[in-house]
């Protein structure tokens, strides 16, 4: 059976730290924790699971911080979370599984990271990530904000799934401001931005409400040629949102089809240019692209993947687009098979009822 090491960074968790051990230390064979400068309770509550917590300044440098910690773990793999992620329990038993049956040839194992869920507890907005590596690999984390685990050889994908939980404390997440000072602070500092830096500082700039200058860096990211696909398609989208929200109709639809230049259409880009010709009122183009944002459903995603359109939402607006065409059938068809992801929605019973209404008072 393989040993795992957990190992953490922290500051000012004292509302989340617990949760997040609570739902792991039974699993892990040590757990190291890193405190960049906490001033309320964390520390106390890293001592109810284990000793081994050390103090690292803070440089503005995430993987640093996160390198440090990997440089304290001891066991044959390691586990990394932040403290406002946890396992829940289908989930703990399938890590507890894996510990006994992971090949050792494996050098990382990716998990599904799951930010939100609907209202019905299906996961709707989640990507995978590399959380457990070989520790003798001494695979480092590249970049100091938005870092990532550089990884390479046998990776195994697994069906365990992180969840994100955030606190409920109100401010409690400082990161979009955070991260956007880091980056003016390199810039100011005469740093070069390599591709993945543009990225990441125009989704900051947009996150802080920046559009216009997000726009210029994410087109400046685009012309390098050196993205990962999956990010020059989330760049277009963020784009697109972006131009929505300035009231640049154009760019955005634009800019949408832009993102088929990288891959297969993806069903969101599908979903908003069926948004943008619903709102024209031109249904039969709608209904085209709703319909490709279903056949184009995603296997196995890679990136940040938003469930809802590819399942519920492309339907829902077909159902209204083929009303507006005069397709009653296939209107009730495509409300059905909403129903059928979310029973209890209010437009879904809403719609059921109209429908049979509708039929009652046109019986022939």
């Amino acid at each position: 059976m393989l040993s795992i090491s957990l190992c953490m960074i922290v500051k000012n968790e004292e509302e989340v730290l617990e949760q997040c051990l609570n739902s792991v230390f039974h699993l892990c064979d040590e757990i190291i924790i890193v405190d960049t400068g906490s001033t309320d309770k964390t520390k106390e509550i890293a001592e109810k699971f284990t000793d081994k917590i050390y103090d690292f300044k803070w440089i503005d440098d995430f993987s640093a911080a996160r390198n440090f910690a990997f440089s304290k773990a001891n066991m044959d793999y390691i586990l990394w979370l932040d403290a406002d992620d946890v396992l829940r329990k289908e989930d703990q038993k399938k890590l507890e599984a894996l510990k006994l049956s992971l090949d050792p040839s494996v050098d990382a194992v990716s998990m599904n990271y799951i930010l939100e869920f609907d209202e019905y507890g299906n996961p709707s907005f989640y990507f995978r990530r590399n959380r457990l590596v070989k520790r003798i690999n001494n695979f480092k984390w590249i970049g100091p904000v938005h870092e990532y685990l550089e990884v390479s050889g046998n990776i195994f994908s697994s069906d365990i799934a992180v969840v994100h939980r955030k606190s409920d404390k109100a401010g409690s997440d400082q990161s979009v401001g955070r991260n956007l000072r880091i980056y003016e602070k390199r810039i100011k500092a005469g740093e070069d931005f390599s591709p993945r830096d543009l990225y990441y500082y125009a989704n900051e700039l947009k996150d802080n409400n920046q559009y216009k200058k997000a726009i210029i860096y994410y087109r400046e990211f685009l012309a390098t040629k050196k993205g990962w696909i999956e990010d020059n398609i989330r760049a277009c989208l963020y784009m697109a949102e972006s131009y929505a929200i300035l009231g640049d109709k154009d760019e955005e639809v634009e800019i949408l089809l832009k993102s088929f230049t990288y891959d297969v259409p993806r069903s969101e880009s599908c979903c908003r240019l069926g948004d943008h010709f619903k709102a024209k009122k031109d249904f039969q183009t709608a209904v085209f692209w709703y319909n490709t944002a279903v056949l184009n459903k995603p296997q196995t995603p890679q990136g940040f993947h938003n469930e809802s359109y590819s399942t519920w939402y492309p339907h829902l607006s077909l159902c209204v687009c083929h009303w507006e065409l005069g397709n009653v059938e296939k209107s009730i068809e495509h409300n059905e098979i909403v129903k059928e992801f979310r029973p209890n929605d209010p437009q879904v019973l809403f719609n059921k009822r109209f429908f049979e209404d509708y039929l009652s008072k046109n019986k022939t």
